[in-house]
């Protein structure tokens, strides 16, 4: 029978709540900790019964040492000359251990006084005098050690059977025991309480990152992770983070250059339109007077049509790819190469070789550094220098030249359009390629300014949000 349609989400409801139910630790922290902990329990344990499983059988060993000791001094009582076995009188007879039995063959000659014929020591020791040589444990819970050791002489043969109890041994290793699982409970402490502090602290810069992430966001700000000294995993983390953060920001400054161009670009036709509306409604029109009112209306109808899907489509294009984004280096020897020119002044770019990616198109890059460029050939003397670097707000192009400079009192009008500081220099140019360049770079987020420190010649500084 196929299960109801409100099984399914109960059962998986359930399988939720019985996996939220499990005592999992919800922070990071905790779960390392935790499983720190897992591992060093298991790997205390193991050690732990090997260690006392070794010492056990140390025990052991130290015990069956000792009855064949003992064994080895009792059997230089017995005379097995002559075919018989005897069991001598010595003067030290009493310091001899009194739990011994004696066997000649299956005869019993000789037993301790405590131990009763029919007894279980005595039963176990007759068993082991038969096999003739070994060791066995009898007794449940104060269990006595017997081994046998046989004595062979000229045609007879004894065997002496030995005693010891093992309560001593037994306790030593009850001992060691908790002792070991005392030892591990204090290390287990010590190691979880250590990873949690270890695990904290490396996950400190983590927090930091965080706190700094909410509050960037907060206020806008162009700070980044990369660049601060964290270690390697955080480092690329931290640079994985930028390049999110920029391509967010690449992607609003996009959109808010497209908000800017559509209300620039539609501002004119709706004017018409409302001018239009304006003049048919102050009097009355002729019939020919009002066609032609509605064909200026659907003229910039049509137009801001137009200038919307060129818009549009544009910005589908450039959302393709990352939006607003352009590898600087590239773009640079590409300028260069195209105004370079086999005689002086010499165009050279540096950079470091690393990746440098600006936040502005391509294109547009091109279009800011281009007149920078011309303009700096046009009055060096012997070479123009491009460089790129990355700065902690973004991007930073410089165009310097070994050129004359420019004078002072031409400085604050360097930026306004159609000014030149000689218009009879001998050098072609309308005074519209800096102006240009400033506009461009403020519409991309940016910036152009002039260097006045730098002589002799000029340097001009393009500042670029990062792609």
């Amino acid at each position: 029978m196929k299960p109801s349609p409100t099984a399914i989400p109960l059962r998986a409801r359930a399988a939720h709540a019985a996996r939220a139910a499990r005592p999992c630790p919800r922070t990071l922290r905790g779960r390392l900790s935790l499983v720190a902990l897992t591992t060093a329990a298991l790997l205390m344990v193991i050690l732990t019964v090997v260690f006392n499983t070794v010492v056990r059988h140390r025990l052991q060993r130290e015990a069956d040492d000792e009855l064949r000791t003992r064994a080895a001094a009792v059997a230089t009582t017995v005379d097995t000359r002559g075919g018989r076995v005897r069991v001598l009188e010595t003067v030290n007879d009493r310091l001899l251990d009194p739990n011994v039995w004696i066997y000649a063959g299956g005869r019993l000659l000789e037993r301790p006084p405590s131990a009763p014929r029919a007894g279980a020591l005595t039963r176990a020791a007759g068993a082991l005098a038969a096999h003739g040589r070994g060791c066995a444990a009898v007794g449940g819970h104060d269990p006595v050690r017997l081994c046998a050791q046989p004595v062979r002489g000229h045609g007879a043969t004894a065997t002496i059977v030995t005693a010891l109890d093992l309560s001593p041994y037994r306790s030593s290793a009850r001992t060691l025991l908790l002792g070991s699982i005392a030892l591990d409970a204090v290390m287990l402490a010590f190691t979880y309480g250590l990873t949690r502090l270890a695990v904290g602290r490396a996950l400190r810069p983590v927090r930091t990152m965080t706190d700094q992430a909410t509050q960037w966001s907060a206020v806008a700000s162009g700070e980044r992770f990369a660049g601060r000294g964290r270690p390697a995993e955080l480092a690329a983390l931290g640079s994985s983070l930028d390049a999110l953060l920029d391509r967010i920001r690449a992607v609003l400054r996009h959109e808010r250059q497209l908000t800017g161009e559509l209300s620039h670009e539609l501002r004119t036709p709706l004017s018409r339109i409302v001018a239009e509306l304006d003049w048919w409604r102050s009097r009355p029109r002729s019939e020919a007077e009002t066609r032609a009112t509605h064909e200026v209306i659907a003229e910039a109808a049509r137009s801001m049509s137009v200038i919307c899907e060129t818009l549009l489509d544009e910005a589908r294009d450039g959302a393709s790819a990352a939006p607003g984004t352009a590898e600087v280096l590239p773009v640079l020897h590409r300028v260069a190469a195209a105004l370079d020119a086999p005689v002086p002044p010499r165009i050279t770019v540096d950079g470091d070789g690393t990746p440098l990616r600006a936040g502005v198109r391509p294109a547009l890059l091109e279009r800011i550094v281009s007149p920078l460029l011309a303009n700096g050939v046009r009055y060096a003397r012997t070479r123009v220098t491009l460089a790129a670097r990355r700065t902690a707000d973004g991007v930073l192009v410089e165009v310097t030249d070994d050129g004359p400079g420019v004078p002072e009192s031409f400085r604050d009008a360097l930026f306004q359009p159609g000014r030149r500081a000689d218009p009879d220099d001998g050098h072609t140019g309308a005074g519209l390629g800096l102006p240009l360049a400033r506009r461009l770079a403020r519409s991309a987020g940016g910036e152009v300014t002039h260097d006045p420190s730098h002589t002799p010649g000029t340097r001009f500084v393009i500042t670029l949000p990062t792609g």
